[in-house]
Order: structure tokens, then sequence, then C-alpha cells
């Protein structure tokens, strides 16, 4: 990639970076809210469901802004990680990760769980009655069957991870080499004279990585399918 300049690559590295360790630091959390929203019935279920999706509600400002007050070296659960466990998520790209993660956690929470919804529970009954404990019914029948809406949730996760910019500007700044992500570097080239060539190459990398992501989803999606239902 030699038409980008070394400060553009680094850009897109950091948010690939940061996209893809959001995604990955998501998909087990959830994957269990999904199933808990789902399948739980107990008191407080409706609160978790709006906390869940409160960050798609929120402008992204707002949530960047919480998670200073929150995670910031002054905040008490920052405070807590920095001291005890050296752990800094401001002005780091780990804090742009979790800016990410928390953005993209109700999309894929909802793409799972409605691949939950879908499923046939008399199947898991049937193997439930074979003996097979809950956590084993889950993972022979429940998640090959889900997996087309996980595979989707994590596109979702991903593209919006790419793609965030009032929540991470907020939390961590726009340093380059350490928080710039593209959307942040594609701003600073439309704030600057000249910089239309840069942002249109970034512009142009986003665009390629969003639709490299959405088929490779499309291409996993038909495997699952064709694995399981064969």
């Amino acid at each position: 990639m030699d038409w980008l300049s070394p400060e553009e690559w680094t850009a897109v590295r950091l948010s690939l970076k940061v996209a893809l360790t959001a995604m990955a630091a998501s998909l087990i959390p959830g994957i269990a809210i999904a199933l808990i929203l789902e399948r739980g019935r107990f008191w407080g279920r409706q609160a978790l469901d709006v906390i869940v999706h409160l960050p798609l509600v929120l402008p992204p400002v707002v949530v960047g802004y919480f998670l200073l007050l929150g995670f910031g070296k002054r905040g008490p659960i920052g405070a807590f990680l920095a001291e005890h466990f050296d752990i800094v998520f401001s002005f780091r790209w780990t804090g742009a990760a979790l800016a990410c993660a928390i953005m993209g956690f109700p999309l894929l929470v909802r793409a799972i769980r409605l691949s939950i919804e879908a499923v046939d529970r008399k199947l898991e009954d049937a193997a439930g009655t074979l003996g097979a404990n809950r956590v084993w019914v889950f993972l022979v029948v429940t998640l090959p069957l889900i997996l087309p809406g996980i595979i989707a949730g994590m596109v979702l996760s991903f593209a919006k991870a790419m793609g965030e910019f009032g929540a991470t500007i907020t939390f961590v700044s726009n340093i380059p080499g350490e928080t710039q992500t593209l959307p942040s570097a594609i701003y600073t080239f439309t704030q600057i004279p000249g910089g239309e060539g840069g942002a249109m190459r970034l512009t142009l990398v986003s665009i390629a990585i969003s639709v490299a992501a959405l088929w490779m989803s499309e291409w996993m999606a038909r495997r699952v399918r064709r694995r399981f239902l064969a």
C-alpha cells in the first residue's frame, strides 16, 4: 500500500486492531447476554435490556463522556484498574477498543438474540431427553444453529467499531499513532488545507474493508449452513 503515507497506514492498522479487539472482547459476553435476555425470566430483565441497548440511542459523545468519567485516570473504575492492575484505558488504544466494544455491543446482542429466538426448542428438548445436560445441549444443538447470527453480529460489531468516531474521540482523543483511528484521521484531513487527498484515500480504504468484511461474513454463513444443514 505505497499510495498510503506512513501516518495513514498507521491509522489503518490501528483501526483494524481496535475493531478486532472490540469484536473479540464482546463475543462471549454478547452470547451470554443474548441468551439471558431471550431465555431468562427474572426481575430486572427489562432494565437489563434497556441498559444493553442504550448506546444505540444515546449520542456517541455522551457514551464517551461517561467512559471518561468512569474509566478515566480519576474515575472510580479507571483509578482502581490503574492502581491495582496497571491497566489504563483513557487516551490509549485499549480505551478506543473499549468505546467501540460498548457502541457495537447492542448490535451484536440483537443479531444473536434473533437467532436464538428462531431456534426450535423441540430440538433442544429432544437432546435433553437423551440425557444431555444444558451445557452440552447448548454446545452441540443451540450453538451450531445460531452460528449464522453470531457471524452476523460479529460483522456488525466490527463495522461499528471501524466507523466509530464520537465516543472514541471523546474518551481517548485523537492522538496520531496511539488513538487516531480511520474516522479520526479522515476528520483530521478534512480540517487541514490540502488534506482532501488523504481523506479520500482513507475513505476508499474504509469502504474496501467494509466490503471485504461483508463478503467474508456471507461466505462464512453459507459454509456454516451447508455444514450443519447438509
